[in-house]
């Protein structure tokens, strides 16, 4: 059968021993543990809430969170979640999932929805992202929500399995100049950023350059996964009375080689083989706040992508999308939430012999309406009711519904349970691809392919267990059915998509932090995950129960936070993850460390070790896939 996979591409002693190594009264982080809890939340519910209400298995990456953990790329900065499962095939792609299926034998994973400001970066050539060519200004970043499990009723299809929500810190926020530089065995980047204010808004603009070096196999061979990319942007922000306005845009391009079975590099310069890629984008936001307590706001996006992956395709992809939301006054006991979302793509693919996808221009929509309630029935209870519509062109209207109730007995303590039904939509890969680029076809896309549905059950909680730990935990139960399969036709001689696979999914999440000292936080995260999938009757895909083998049966992490002094950081992580089976990947344990210090007020020295205790691989065949090395990093950061 034809296989497809797109492009896209001594501890706990250490920890023990800190508090002997610094003075009392310094805290650990930014936020106690009261207050992260009071963090607001926008993408549980559309509307700001505390982290503490919000009935869903939602996380969220702080600023500090990220500065701490000494990551210089997105990919890195989400590990720090412990409701994600993130592997690096190689030097500049991530795989990432949450609650397992993290890709099939024909896709990578394509049931997470990630947002950069309101932004999906959701692909519909393949339902995925392309996270080699996802950069912002880290130092930037003000929170990253995730949430684990299902997102349709408010983000739309394909919001399966969890959304990612990052959002970057106002202009206003961040006046005044900064300039990064960082180096390293894994490479070099380098960025700047100047910001201003006037009495109503505030602007910034920034720029951004990165060198990527290139990793290696197991045997010791060079993979072709170097990368250079650079990017700049602004943001513009404005306020008067009840008005605010926004506007953001960024523009960047790329160069990274192309692993196995790509071409090989010819000594560092551009090689036939390397990916090219470059985009533009612009977003507006306008909020208004009525005199009732209600709010109506508007949003804009424009976002212009070409990536150029020979032998096999180049694709121009231009997306122009539009909301509107009103959050309605409190009516008595009714909090009600609706919107509307309209988005259309128009997509150019320049086939070749390798693969097409036909037509090679193609013009879609995605309409959709949405609302939502949230009724007290008493003083700590909640009940949310939610439901959209969204019509896309391959399977015709889909209804994502969600029922949540959420107990609050005491202020430190919130008991809530939900069920949903959410859809993947088919991407232009599961219904228009074709291989060879050519007749005779030996794969002839999937005209039966259906949109992939999933019914959860969840139940969680979140609270204080006691005044200085916190504690999260939610157990799951997805139903999966008209899985994707690739099915061969009885004439033997071509193979097509399908939906001919169902299955389950049942699992546990849980994490928490304590405050062991005023300087000093510990911090765990565990996911334990069982997956089973079927084939339907008529189904002859044999490996499509084999994608369960994609997904680690556990993974624990562990974090110590630590104050010196006023000036000083240091801080310690540790990864479990279980082997994977299809293809067979072993276990590995990561160990992590950061050293923070501040010289002056303005000025930060970082130094930042990953893998330290040796390097390791963490996903695809044996034969191509990378070894992720130990490496060794020196930042630093001046802001004036």
């Amino acid at each position: 059968m034809i296989k497809l996979r797109c492009c896209m591409p001594a501890l706990a002693p250490l920890m023990l021993a800190l508090p002997a190594l610094a003075g009392q009264g310094v805290e650990v982080a930014d936020l106690s543990l009261e207050e992260l809890s009071n963090i607001k939340v926008y993408s549980v519910s559309k509307k700001q809430e505390r982290l503490g209400d919000a009935a869903a298995s939602v996380f969220v990456i702080t600023a500090d969170d990220i500065r701490r953990s000494g990551a210089s790329s997105l990919g890195e900065a989400l590990r720090l979640a412990p409701n994600l499962q993130v592997a690096q095939p190689s030097g500049y792609s991530f795989d990432i999932s949450a609650r397992g299926l993290n890709g099939s034998n024909n896709s990578v994973p394509n049931k997470l929805l990630v947002l950069i400001d309101g932004r999906s970066v959701y692909s519909p050539l393949f339902s995925g992202v392309f996270w080699d060519i996802q950069e912002v200004l880290l130092e930037d970043v003000e929170r990253i929500e995730v949430i684990s499990g299902p997102g349709g009723v408010l983000w739309g299809v394909n919001a399966v399995n969890g959304v990612i929500s990052i959002t970057t810190r106002s202009a206003r926020a961040t006046t005044g100049g900064l300039l990064a530089v960082e180096g390293g065995t894994r490479g070099a980047d380098a960025s700047w950023r100047q910001g201003g204010a006037t009495a109503d808004g505030a602007w910034r603009v920034y720029g951004k350059l990165l060198d990527d070096t290139h990793l290696e196999l197991a045997s010791g061979a060079r993979v072709d996964d170097q990368r250079r990319h650079g990017q700049v942007g602004f943001r513009a922000d404005w306020e008067r009375g009840a008005e605010r306005f926004g506007l953001n845009g960024n523009a960047y391009r790329a160069v990274a080689g192309q692993p196995a079975p790509g071409a090989v590099s010819t000594g560092g310069k551009l090689a036939l083989g390397d990916v090219e890629s470059d985009g533009v984008n612009l977003t507006a936001h306008w909020t208004h706040a009525l005199d009732d307590g209600a709010s109506v706001s508007l949003q804009a996006y424009l976002d212009r992508t070409r990536r150029d992956v020979p032998p096999s395709f180049s694709e121009t992809l231009d997306i122009a999308d539009f909301q509107l939301l009103y959050t309605a006054p409190a009516i008595g006991r009714h909090s009600v939430v609706w919107g509307a979302n309209y988005r259309r793509s128009w997509d150019h693919v320049t086939n070749s012999t390798v693969i097409a996808f036909l037509p090679a221009d193609l013009v879609q929509q995605w309409p959709s309406v949405f609302a939502q309630d949230d009724i007290a029935l008493a003083e700590n209870l909640r009940l949310t009711l939610g439901a959209r519509i969204e019509r896309n062109d391959y399977t015709g209207k889909e209804f994502l519904p969600t029922v949540r109730l959420a107990w609050k007995p005491s202020a430190a303590h919130l008991f809530w349970g939900g069920v949903s039904r959410t859809v993947r939509a088919p991407s232009r890969l599961d219904a228009d691809a074709f291989v060879p680029g050519v007749p005779p076809f030996k794969l002839r896309g999937g005209p039966r392919v259906r949109g992939e549905v999933a019914r959860v059950f969840e139940l969680g909680y979140r609270g204080q267990l006691a005044p200085r730990l916190s504690f999260s935990a939610t157990v799951f139960h997805n139903q999966y059915d008209h899985l994707h399969t690739q099915e061969v036709d009885a004439s033997r001689t071509f193979a097509v998509f399908d939906s001919l696979m169902e299955g389950s999914s049942t699992g546990v999440e849980m994490w928490g932090s304590y405050q062991a000292l005023p300087n000093w936080r510990l911090s765990a995260g565990l996911t334990a995950l069982r997956e089973r999938l079927t084939l339907k009757p008529g189904s002859n895909d044999l490996a499509g129960p084999g994608s369960a083998g994609k997904d680690p049966a556990h993974q624990l992490q562990l974090r110590s936070s630590f104050s010196l002094g006023a000036d000083q950081d240091v801080d310690i992580g540790v990864r479990r993850v279980a082997a994977l089976a299809n293809p067979a990947v072993p276990a590995y344990t990561a160990l992590d460390a950061h050293f923070g210090w501040r010289l002056q007020r303005n000025l930060e020295l970082s130094v930042t070790g990953q893998n330290l205790n040796g390097g390791h691989a963490e996903y695809g065949a044996l034969a191509t896939r990378s070894v992720i090395p130990r490496s060794l990093g020196v930042k630093l950061v001046w802001q004036w």
